[in-house]
């Protein structure tokens, strides 16, 4: 049984950040992450470049240059998440999974499991800077099971020369459709509403995929939502809205495809939060908790980064609005109030 006063878990940006406060502090701590360090940028498709620029997602104090001034890519932000672990002297173990947690006393143990083997650990302080971006939001739809189906974009050049349906109309649907466009591949969009979200989508992303529908380069298929997958074909209804509520009206049409891109959102894994009785609440399901300490509801567990928005729909929590986490939280820890500017989470109702 090991024994440390705080545990991080997640070493995404903000976990880092905490990691790094914590360090700075001189407070004895355990860094633990389930995959590699920043590991949603992983299933991203290669070159993906942030829609924040890189002041807003550097961390640490330590800046993030990016060869000929532009957005970070995928690739380029994780060489810099290394970088600064390596420049930091982080130590972060990485692909050890917190596997089971419960309270005991005052403080609380885990069970984790990682290339070593399973070990516990007892710790006073209990930090999940987990985000929220652990699996695809699934169609439950017959047929997504196929092997001709995908959450996730790979790389574009895979499906070159086939027939693809793009489902979905926000930022990862929207820059798949462009990208494998470009990639030389016939892309369909079906998207449940009649036009591309103009708040949802990069500003640059927006009007070069409208262009490209009008000029009939890429299919969309406007107010459609997949009801049926079958390997060369997907079978859509049509969706009717009375104001803003959707309407399927059973009015359907097959479309054929090669493969079918489901890139609909993602989800949280909230195992974590729901063995250690945290109170979630909102359709998204967000942990409740102290915005000046970032304290949930209960006592020594503290919510960092994208783990407080739970699965996002019309939460905004990023990389950038949650750079204030790590300095409360330690300030918490350490037991004194930190006074720093609240960033305001667009659509979030006050926990």
């Amino acid at each position: 049984m090991e024994t440390t006063r705080v545990v991080v878990v997640g070493a995404g940006p903000i976990g880092i950040e905490v990691a790094a406060a914590l360090n700075a502090e001189g407070m004895d701590y355990i860094h633990l992450e389930a995959g590699a360090i920043g590991s949603t940028f992983g299933w991203w498709a290669p070159e993906t470049k942030f829609f924040s620029s890189p002041e807003r997602i550097e961390i640490c104090g330590v800046p993030l240059i990016v060869p000929g001034e532009e957005k970070a890519t995928r690739e380029q932000y994780m060489a810099y998440l290394r970088g600064v672990v390596e420049q930091l002297g982080l130590e972060i173990r990485t692909h050890e999974r917190v596997v089971d947690v419960e309270r005991v006393g005052d403080g609380f143990r885990l069970r984790t499991a990682g290339p070593g083997g399973e070990r516990e650990i007892a710790c006073e302080k209990l930090v999940l800077a987990i985000g929220n971006m652990h699996g695809p939001r699934l169609l439950g739809i017959p047929g997504e099971d196929l092997a001709t189906v995908s959450h996730y974009l790979a790389a574009p050049h895979e499906y070159y020369g086939r027939r693809v349906l793009i489902v979905g109309g926000k930022n990862s649907a929207c820059e798949a459709a462009i990208r494998l466009h470009r990639a030389g591949v016939e892309a369909t969009v079906s998207y449940w509403r009649s036009g591309i979200d103009a708040d949802r989508v990069k500003y640059w992303i927006r009007p070069e995929l409208e262009w490209l529908i009008s000029k009939g380069k890429i299919g969309f298929l406007p107010e459609t939502a997949p009801v049926r997958i079958e390997p060369g074909r997907v079978e859509l209804e049509r969706v009717a809205w009375e104001g803003d509520a959707p309407r399927m009206t059973g009015e359907r049409v097959w479309h054929e495809t090669d493969f079918t891109l489901a890139l609909t959102g993602y989800v949280q894994d909230r195992t974590l939060f729901d063995r250690l009785g945290l109170d979630l609440f909102g359709e998204e399901q967000r942990p409740r908790h102290d915005p000046d300490t970032m304290e949930s509801s209960v006592p020594g567990v503290y919510v960092a980064g994208t783990a407080c928005g739970g699965s996002q729909r019309r939460t905004r929590v990023f990389i950038e609005t949650s750079h204030t986490h790590a300095a409360r939280i330690v300030g918490a820890i350490a037991g004194r109030r930190v006074e720093v500017e609240e960033p305001r989470y667009g659509g979030q109702e006050e926990a």
